[in-house]
């Protein structure tokens, strides 16, 4: 609304003037919060948000998010460019996450900060996409492991001379944590969890190849 409408606005119908009548909040549905200059909606800002604080979007966790998000995908990959941050939406895995823009050619800010996983999480990783990968090559719809199951594989990569047992499980279970906090396991039962599609994409089959042969290499070393 311009100054002029805003003050023609004001005058009564018998010519006096009077005071501008407040607009509320309530009556513009544009305007989500005194002062808002944004133009989505809440339900696409709410989706924007949750791509920009999680490391994935995962359609089968956010049913709801994952319909808002396909339905405004332009407009959300728009914003996101805004930022120098790419939007990757896989329909396959039912799964979006975003990657940070890098160019040699234009000086692009950084925005999104490596947050890389430590030994334990790394270990817990390759043995979930090494089991992901040899379920589905037998068919299986779905890949599921214990958390004894993954303490006895993970721990056989930690020093041997280290005879702290209960710190080393202590570490296998905050991987575990973390991966499902990320969505790449989703836990059924007490100890119990399924390996979701997730694992495939933050592990591909080159790297898992590469991380395998090196630890390996690290544990005949060892040996």
């Amino acid at each position: 609304m311009s100054e002029s409408e805003g003050v023609e606005d004001g005058w009564s119908e018998g010519g006096e003037a009077g005071f501008i009548d407040p607009i509320s909040m309530e009556d513009d549905p544009a305007e989500l919060f005194a002062g808002d200059a944004g133009t989505l909606g809440a339900d696409v800002r709410r989706v924007l948000v949750q791509l920009l604080r999680r490391k994935f979007l995962l359609a089968e966790k956010n049913s709801v998010q994952w319909r808002t998000l396909l339905e405004n995908q332009q407009i959300i990959e728009s914003r996101m460019h805004d930022l120098f941050v790419r939007l990757v939406v896989d329909h396959d895995r039912g799964v979006a996450y975003k990657q940070q823009v890098r160019s040699v050619e234009l000086d692009v800010p950084i925005l999104l900060k490596d947050d890389p996983y430590n030994r334990a999480e790394t270990l817990v990783l390759v043995h979930l996409r090494t089991v992901f990968q040899r379920e589905r090559g037998t068919g299986e719809s779905s890949a599921r492991v214990d958390i004894e199951e993954l303490e006895q594989t993970v721990l056989t990569y930690f020093d041997p001379n280290d005879h702290n047992l209960a710190r080393g499980q202590q570490e296998v279970r905050n991987a575990v944590q973390r991966l499902v906090t990320e969505g790449l396991l989703a836990e059924e039962s007490a100890g119990r969890y399924r390996i979701t599609p997730m694992v495939e994409v933050v592990l591909s089959t080159a790297k898992l190849a590469e991380l395998d042969q090196w630890l390996r290499g690290r544990n005949e070393g060892t040996a």
